[in-house]
């Protein structure tokens, strides 16, 4: 009896270890057909999107700030001008990185699709062509709660996704932008 409550432990423990493993190309694997099915529901499983959103907003305004340089930023009038910029890039990624706004984006992409002819089959009345924007992706753990997906985009510049271990469960936390990465 005590064998095969030390097998039943090993086993559950051998399986619980391999899906935290695995979990982050489980999520990556999962974002990648909510993105392709047009499903904002199952994306929303896969993505924390108030982190997104926060970690993104941070982004842009770190770039907007070192874009316009120390004159700027020394003047009341580059002070109140970086303010508007800020409020207006917070207001955009707010709008953009939810599951409606997500949703929208895709809505674009697949009319967009359909007017350019990338169908299934090339007929426009064909589902548009699946949106893939994980297919060139490498990644890699950097502890045990963060994994990086780094994607390459054709003009050489990478979009790095930061996955984070919630529990059991591996979310969508960031996505480094390439705001400072020259085209190349």
């Amino acid at each position: 009896m005590k064998k095969w409550i030390l097998a039943a432990v090993i086993t559950v423990a051998v399986l619980l270890t391999a899906y935290v493993v695995g979990g982050p190309y489980l999520a990556i694997r999962g974002i990648s057909q909510a993105i392709e099915q047009r499903d904002t529901g199952k994306l929303a499983r896969h993505v924390d999107f108030a982190a997104v959103r926060v970690n993104i907003k941070a982004q842009l305004n770190d770039y907007v700030v070192r874009k316009a340089g120390a004159d700027v930023q020394s003047s009341l009038f580059g002070q109140v001008a970086l303010g508007v910029a800020g409020n207006l890039a917070g207001a955009g990624v707010d709008t953009f990185v939810t599951p409606l706004g997500i949703a929208a984006i895709l809505q674009g992409d697949s009319l967009w699709k359909r007017a350019i002819g990338d169908t299934v089959g090339g007929d426009t009345w064909a589902p548009p062509s699946p949106a893939k924007p994980l297919a060139n992706t490498s990644g890699h753990y950097e502890s045990l709660s963060r994994f990086t997906a780094t994607t390459h985009l054709e003009d050489g510049r990478q979009v790095v996704f930061v996955l984070s271990r919630q529990g059991l469960r591996w979310r969508l936390t960031n996505i480094l932008l390439p705001l400072g990465q020259a085209p190349g």
